[in-house]
């Protein structure tokens, strides 16, 4: 067996992060039809249960990239820092878009924000495999 290092917890944390943060928007976005056909709160009751938690992923997510900035130093150079730098602004866009979504107090504003949020969480993912490749 593989021995367990830092490194690999680290590593695990932040994708086990990325999983909710990503993943959870994209599921509860798909859920929301049927949400809305159990009840006209039940979408809104289902994202507050969900912000809960992904709330907490997305600190994580934060923890473990600075620690993963920290662990990587040496790679810090070039095209590695410009796609690092490109991956900080489009994190800090998703965390943006999405308070923006959950401030929102119109279907529309939900909405576009709400997209958003998943283009940028999406945008981020691709760009810490890129920077894991």
């Amino acid at each position: 067996m593989l021995a367990v290092s830092w490194g690999t917890i680290r590593l695990f944390l932040h994708v086990l992060a990325a999983t909710i943060w990503v993943g959870g928007q994209l599921t509860l976005a798909a859920l929301v039809p049927t949400l809305r056909a159990a009840g006209a709160d039940v979408p809104r009751a289902a994202a507050r249960a969900f912000n809960r938690v992904a709330w907490v992923a997305f600190a994580v997510l934060i923890l473990t990239g600075m620690w993963n900035i920290a662990a990587v130093r040496s790679d810090d150079h070039g095209s590695y820092r410009t796609t690092l730098i490109v991956k900080l602004v489009v994190v800090a866009a998703s965390g943006l878009t999405a308070w923006l979504h959950t401030r929102s107090s119109t279907p529309a504003g939900r909405a576009v924000w709400g997209a958003l949020t998943a283009l940028t969480a999406l945008g981020a993912l691709f760009l810490g495999i890129l920077l894991a490749a």
